[in-house]
């Protein structure tokens, strides 16, 4: 029985959203034939976004799956090789670097790009899920403006959450902040700007038991812990703030990672430990997540991509 054939290639691209599919446009033009594998999430976190109105070139808004359907299909038009497969193990040890999918197929790549991403965490209601978008967000940048001048709340007691209380104050009639012990975890300074904030109420040792509606967010009902009294406020947005879980663990005992699993990368650059290997997107900023930045970041990637493989005489 013959070994299993070896494709050989100059640019591999692990990961379809904005930041893998930029990527993929400049290695493409830059005639370096790029493969893309998109995961298992094709087009990242905006498949579960509705409207994108923060989003450069789209004056009237655009709905994520649609605005992830353009980058693909520019992508495309330069020529990636775009497969619909998970990347289930990599060998970052040499000069070439080895990876196989979940076929089993083995690629050698002269230069890899991750763009894995993250994904929010949430609570695990089903009411959660089955509101997702139609009121309930993991990203109060992203979505706070659908909600000017209404009653929201945000369930989270890290920095995070206190710095989306706050933005969202600025925007809503009122934000209830539900913090399930009785201290919260943000940095003093903001959890400083969280008490300061008058049209934001600290909700203690409060837990989320449901959100309400049908079609769209119209309350949810919490339990205070201590004293199991339950509340129901009247809310018509809620934010889910308790963090993101980078996707990297692919990549661990091959690229140095922060204490919170997002990927190191040389500040400014998209240059990881390994020669030939860089990351771009939320794989590797845990600051700014948004589509904006990760589609930079791609653009970065591929550039330096770019330069490594000429200077190595490889294209």
């Amino acid at each position: 029985m013959s070994a299993p054939s070896i494709e050989k290639i100059n640019c591999l691209i692990i990961g379809s959203g904005p930041a893998g599919y930029t990527a993929a446009i400049y290695a493409s033009r830059a005639n370096l034939a790029p493969v893309l594998y998109t995961g298992k999430e094709p087009g990242g976190q905006l498949t579960i976004t509705n409207d994108v109105e923060n989003y450069p070139g789209y004056p009237n808004g655009v709905l994520g799956p649609q605005m992830m359907e353009d980058f693909k299909n520019q992508a495309v038009r330069f020529g990636t090789d775009i497969r619909y497969e998970m990347i289930e193990k990599v060998d970052f040890s040499g000069p070439v670097h080895k990876i196989w999918s979940e076929t089993g197929h083995e690629i050698h790549a002269d230069a890899v790009i991750l763009a894995t991403g993250a994904s929010a965490r949430w609570l695990g209601l089903e009411s959660e899920q089955r509101l997702m978008n139609h009121g309930v967000s993991a990203c109060a940048v992203c979505d706070g403006f659908f909600f000017r001048g209404q009653e929201v709340a945000v369930v989270g007691a890290g920095d995070t959450a206190a710095e989306e209380a706050t933005y969202l104050a600025k925007l809503c009639k009122k934000v209830h902040l539900l913090v399930r012990r009785d201290e919260m975890r943000a940095s003093k300074i903001m959890q400083e700007r969280v008490l300061k904030t008058e049209n934001l109420e600290v909700h203690w040792n409060t837990v989320t038991e449901e959100i309400l509606g049908t079609d769209n967010v119209e309350g949810a009902r919490v339990k205070n812990v201590v004293t199991g009294e339950e509340t129901i406020l009247p809310v018509t947005g809620f934010f889910v703030a308790i963090g993101h879980k980078p996707n990297t663990e692919l990549f661990e005992g091959w690229i140095e990672m922060h204490d919170n699993k997002y990927l190191k990368t040389v500040p400014g650059r998209s240059y990881t430990n390994r020669d030939g290997v860089f990351a771009c997107g939320d794989a590797q900023d845990h600051i700014y997540r948004q589509a904006v930045t990760a589609a930079g970041s791609g653009c970065m990637a591929a550039l330096d991509a770019e330069r490594y493989l000429s200077e190595k005489g490889i294209i």
